[in-house]
């Protein structure tokens, strides 16, 4: 993990860097009062549908902070993290996976964290379609949807590190996918 923390530590001026770009573009995107602490822990599947619940927003956050008004896309990205903790979260308790079954487990966590993400985003893309909730820009999308990524994996490192250091990784490999990218 010490390692892991080194590479993420070693990525601060590219992060930064990165995030600095969300202020050289005009993002064309309303905002709006969103959910604030958007992930797969706050939807219930009622059977027939499903329900999302807790408005309340990110706990941590002060009640005027949670007022403001954000790009919708800010939910989106919470809820993109929570995929990716979904399935990071069964692999790395490998005390309930059978050691011959990690290596053949393995190969198939990014690709299934990038398919559902996939899946997610384009359903969600063409919901709002036609409501100026997210930039039709590629470009401003992009960038909008990564700097939020980075921002919600900043603050998951906190957490765990204050809950469950033993998650950490979690949020780091996260950080790392991101980056990965650009």
């Amino acid at each position: 993990m010490k390692k892991e923390a080194e590479k993420i530590l070693s990525l601060e001026s590219e992060i930064l860097n990165f995030c600095k770009s969300i202020l050289k573009k005009k993002i064309s995107a309303k905002k709006i009062r969103i959910h604030g602490d958007y992930h797969l822990g706050q939807v219930l599947n009622t059977g027939d549908d499903f329900m999302i619940i807790d408005f309340e927003g990110e706990p941590v956050r002060s009640p005027g902070e949670r007022r403001l008004k954000y790009p919708a896309m800010r939910d989106v990205a919470g809820m993109v993290r929570s995929f990716h903790y979904a399935v990071y979260s069964v692999f790395f308790q490998r005390s309930k996976i059978r050691p011959e079954d990690t290596l053949i487990m393995q190969p198939w966590i990014e690709p299934w964290y990038y398919y559902i993400t996939g899946a997610f985003l384009n359903s969600y893309l063409e919901t709002v379609k036609g409501y100026d909730l997210v930039p039709e820009e590629k470009d401003e999308l992009n960038i909008l949807m990564n700097v939020f990524l980075i921002d919600k994996s900043i603050y998951e490192i906190g957490y765990e590190l204050n809950n469950r250091p033993d998650w950490v990784i979690i949020p780091m490999q996260g950080i790392r996918l991101i980056m990965k990218e650009f």
